[in-house]
């Protein structure tokens, strides 16, 4: 019986080694199923994301239409064109009346003010420009308060 003890004490272990092996084994293939179902959550997830990407990236290019800008401003901020006498022609920038003090808003701009009037007769200017503001917020003025009449 001693001799057979050795055989014995092999067997086990082969047979302990081999299970252990195939449970290493199937823990291995579900570990690998899991992480293929979680790739192919995340591509899954990258191609939503890449496709709400290039939705916002159209909304975006939209905002920087003109036509865009103003449907915002009269339908979000009920803004409409402004009256002519809101509108304020710019000289071209670099001209000595835009480079003025009194056009920077510089203080003892008044002091100035002869130097532009003559800057202005000697520098022709072009036909002025569209009023760079598009659209004005409406503005409408309060209602005057109603006054009590003391009683004497």
């Amino acid at each position: 019986m001693s001799h057979h003890r050795p055989f014995l004490i092999l067997w086990v272990l082969a047979v302990s080694a081999s299970v252990a092996a195939f449970v290493l084994h199937l823990a291995m293939r579900s570990k690998a199923m899991h992480l293929g179902y979680e790739l192919g959550r995340a591509r899954a997830e990258q191609a939503r994301l890449r496709e709400v990407r290039r939705v916002l990236e159209l909304e975006v290019a939209s905002y920087h239409t003109p036509q865009r800008v103003e449907v915002v401003a009269r339908t979000l901020l009920r803004m409409e064109p402004p009256s002519p006498d809101r509108m304020i022609a710019m000289p071209p920038a670099g001209s000595p009346v835009a480079e003025s003090p009194v056009a920077t808003g510089a203080k003892g701009a008044g002091k100035v003010q002869a130097m532009v009037g003559e800057a202005r007769s000697a520098v022709p200017l072009p036909a002025p420009p569209v009023a760079t503001e598009l659209i004005a917020p409406k503005v409408t003025p309060p209602k005057p308060l109603a006054r009590q009449q003391e009683e004497p």
